[in-house]
Protein backbone atom coordinates (compact mmCIF):
# COMPACT_ATOMS: atom_id res chain seq x y z
CA UNK A 1 0.00 0.00 0.00
CA UNK A 2 1.42 3.40 -1.22
CA UNK A 3 1.99 5.96 1.27
CA UNK A 4 2.37 10.08 0.67
CA UNK A 5 2.99 12.54 3.50
CA UNK A 6 5.14 15.43 3.79
CA UNK A 7 6.02 15.42 -0.01
CA UNK A 8 7.50 12.02 0.23
CA UNK A 9 6.37 8.69 -0.76
CA UNK A 10 6.73 5.22 -0.54
CA UNK A 11 4.67 1.45 -1.64
CA UNK A 12 7.06 -1.17 0.46
CA UNK A 13 6.11 -4.93 -0.29
CA UNK A 14 3.60 -6.47 1.64
CA UNK A 15 4.95 -6.78 5.35
CA UNK A 16 6.94 -4.23 5.13
CA UNK A 17 6.13 -1.59 8.05
CA UNK A 18 6.23 2.14 7.24
CA UNK A 19 5.76 5.40 9.04
CA UNK A 20 6.52 8.84 7.45
CA UNK A 21 6.02 11.82 10.48
CA UNK A 22 7.65 14.87 11.13
CA UNK A 23 10.33 15.20 14.02
CA UNK A 24 13.29 17.82 15.16
CA UNK A 25 16.00 18.16 12.52
CA UNK A 26 18.67 16.30 14.25
CA UNK A 27 21.46 18.86 16.49
CA UNK A 28 24.12 20.26 14.56
CA UNK A 29 22.70 20.40 10.83
CA UNK A 30 20.75 23.38 10.53
CA UNK A 31 22.90 25.88 11.22
CA UNK A 32 22.17 28.75 14.22
CA UNK A 33 20.34 32.08 13.38
CA UNK A 34 18.96 30.53 10.04
CA UNK A 35 15.11 31.97 9.47
CA UNK A 36 12.33 29.12 9.27
CA UNK A 37 11.07 30.72 5.74
CA UNK A 38 14.52 30.59 4.64
CA UNK A 39 14.98 26.85 5.09
CA UNK A 40 11.86 26.62 3.10
CA UNK A 41 9.39 25.14 5.36
CA UNK A 42 6.00 26.08 6.21
CA UNK A 43 5.17 27.86 9.18
CA UNK A 44 3.50 24.26 10.87
CA UNK A 45 7.05 22.26 10.46
CA UNK A 46 8.09 24.74 13.12
CA UNK A 47 7.03 24.47 16.20
CA UNK A 48 7.02 27.62 19.15
CA UNK A 49 10.21 26.79 20.67
CA UNK A 50 11.48 27.77 16.81
CA UNK A 51 12.64 24.07 16.39
CA UNK A 52 12.49 23.07 12.83
CA UNK A 53 10.68 20.15 11.78
CA UNK A 54 11.03 17.60 8.58
CA UNK A 55 10.13 14.57 7.29
CA UNK A 56 11.15 11.26 8.12
CA UNK A 57 10.52 8.45 6.41
CA UNK A 58 10.85 4.73 8.10
CA UNK A 59 10.50 1.66 6.45
CA UNK A 60 11.52 -2.18 8.11
CA UNK A 61 10.68 -5.51 7.89
CA UNK A 62 9.55 -5.63 11.89
CA UNK A 63 7.48 -3.54 13.59
CA UNK A 64 8.21 -0.18 14.24
CA UNK A 65 8.08 1.02 17.74
CA UNK A 66 6.76 4.16 18.62
CA UNK A 67 9.65 5.05 20.73
CA UNK A 68 12.64 5.28 18.07
CA UNK A 69 15.24 7.32 16.80
CA UNK A 70 15.67 8.89 13.12
CA UNK A 71 18.63 6.53 12.53
CA UNK A 72 16.92 3.51 14.03
CA UNK A 73 17.81 3.74 17.95
CA UNK A 74 15.06 1.27 19.47
CA UNK A 75 14.97 -0.66 16.04
CA UNK A 76 18.23 -1.60 14.60
CA UNK A 77 19.11 -3.90 17.87
CA UNK A 78 16.38 -5.52 17.43
CA UNK A 79 16.94 -6.68 13.37
CA UNK A 80 17.24 -10.68 12.56
CA UNK A 81 19.49 -11.39 9.97
CA UNK A 82 17.13 -11.24 6.90
CA UNK A 83 15.40 -7.65 8.22
CA UNK A 84 16.05 -4.24 7.14
CA UNK A 85 15.59 -0.80 8.35
CA UNK A 86 15.47 2.03 6.48
CA UNK A 87 15.41 5.87 7.42
CA UNK A 88 15.10 8.70 4.67
CA UNK A 89 15.38 11.98 7.31
CA UNK A 90 14.66 15.49 5.29
CA UNK A 91 17.57 18.47 6.03
CA UNK A 92 16.01 21.17 4.41
CA UNK A 93 15.99 23.09 1.17
CA UNK A 94 18.54 25.54 2.93
CA UNK A 95 21.45 22.99 2.44
CA UNK A 96 20.36 21.09 -0.71
CA UNK A 97 22.63 21.05 -3.61
CA UNK A 98 25.62 21.60 -1.52
CA UNK A 99 28.64 20.66 -0.04
CA UNK A 100 27.36 17.03 1.53
CA UNK A 101 24.25 17.45 0.43
CA UNK A 102 25.86 18.07 -3.71
CA UNK A 103 25.23 14.35 -4.70
CA UNK A 104 21.93 14.39 -6.80
CA UNK A 105 18.87 12.08 -7.04
CA UNK A 106 18.25 9.06 -4.59
CA UNK A 107 21.34 6.71 -4.17
CA UNK A 108 20.75 3.29 -5.48
CA UNK A 109 22.27 1.04 -3.06
CA UNK A 110 24.57 -1.97 -3.75
CA UNK A 111 26.22 -4.56 -1.36
CA UNK A 112 29.45 -2.74 -1.35
CA UNK A 113 27.97 0.14 0.00
CA UNK A 114 27.61 -2.01 3.29
CA UNK A 115 30.05 -2.20 6.20
CA UNK A 116 29.45 -2.78 9.77
CA UNK A 117 31.78 0.55 10.88
CA UNK A 118 28.90 2.63 9.14
CA UNK A 119 26.70 2.22 12.06
CA UNK A 120 26.80 5.07 14.60
CA UNK A 121 27.54 2.64 17.41
CA UNK A 122 28.77 -1.05 16.67
CA UNK A 123 25.95 -3.71 16.67
CA UNK A 124 27.46 -7.49 15.89
CA UNK A 125 26.52 -9.09 12.42
CA UNK A 126 24.92 -5.45 11.61
CA UNK A 127 26.06 -3.67 8.39
CA UNK A 128 25.00 -0.14 7.58
CA UNK A 129 25.31 2.45 4.71
CA UNK A 130 24.66 6.28 4.92
CA UNK A 131 23.99 8.52 1.74
CA UNK A 132 23.81 12.08 1.69
CA UNK A 133 21.94 13.73 -0.96
CA UNK A 134 19.52 16.15 -2.83
CA UNK A 135 16.10 15.51 -5.00
CA UNK A 136 14.33 18.63 -6.22
CA UNK A 137 15.78 21.27 -4.07
CA UNK A 138 15.06 19.20 -0.88
CA UNK A 139 18.46 17.82 1.00
CA UNK A 140 18.00 14.33 2.45
CA UNK A 141 20.17 11.42 4.21
CA UNK A 142 19.30 7.83 3.55
CA UNK A 143 20.30 5.44 6.26
CA UNK A 144 19.44 1.96 5.64
CA UNK A 145 20.95 -0.93 7.85
CA UNK A 146 20.63 -4.77 7.11
CA UNK A 147 20.60 -7.48 10.12
CA UNK A 148 23.48 -9.37 8.69
CA UNK A 149 26.96 -8.13 6.97
CA UNK A 150 27.31 -11.66 5.86
CA UNK A 151 24.26 -11.79 4.22
CA UNK A 152 24.14 -8.70 2.20
CA UNK A 153 24.13 -10.19 -1.38
CA UNK A 154 20.87 -10.79 -0.36
CA UNK A 155 19.31 -8.22 2.07
CA UNK A 156 20.74 -5.50 -0.09
CA UNK A 157 19.17 -6.58 -3.08
CA UNK A 158 15.71 -6.19 -0.83
CA UNK A 159 16.40 -2.65 0.61
CA UNK A 160 17.10 -1.66 -2.94
CA UNK A 161 14.15 -2.64 -4.22
CA UNK A 162 12.21 -0.54 -1.46
CA UNK A 163 14.18 2.60 -1.94
CA UNK A 164 13.56 2.64 -5.59
CA UNK A 165 9.59 2.75 -4.52
CA UNK A 166 10.55 5.92 -2.69
CA UNK A 167 9.48 9.37 -4.37
CA UNK A 168 10.00 13.06 -3.32
CA UNK A 169 7.88 15.81 -4.48
CA UNK A 170 9.75 18.47 -5.55
CA UNK A 171 10.64 21.76 -3.61
CA UNK A 172 8.74 24.18 -6.03
CA UNK A 173 5.59 21.68 -6.22
CA UNK A 174 5.44 21.85 -2.69
CA UNK A 175 5.45 25.55 -2.65
CA UNK A 176 3.35 25.76 -5.23
CA UNK A 177 0.32 23.80 -3.46
CA UNK A 178 1.28 25.77 -0.04
CA UNK A 179 3.39 22.91 1.51
CA UNK A 180 6.47 24.81 2.16
CA UNK A 181 6.91 28.50 2.06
Amino acid sequence: MAVEKYGLRAAPPQGWRLSIDRRATPAGIVPDGVAPRLQGLAPESVEPNGEVMHPILHACTLDLPAQRGDFGSGVVDLLGSEDIFISLIEYGSDVADQGLFADQGMPRLAPSQFGPARLQRPLPGRSASQHFFSVGGRAFCLFTVIGSHSRRMGTVPRAAAVVRGFGVTDRRTMVRRGEMS
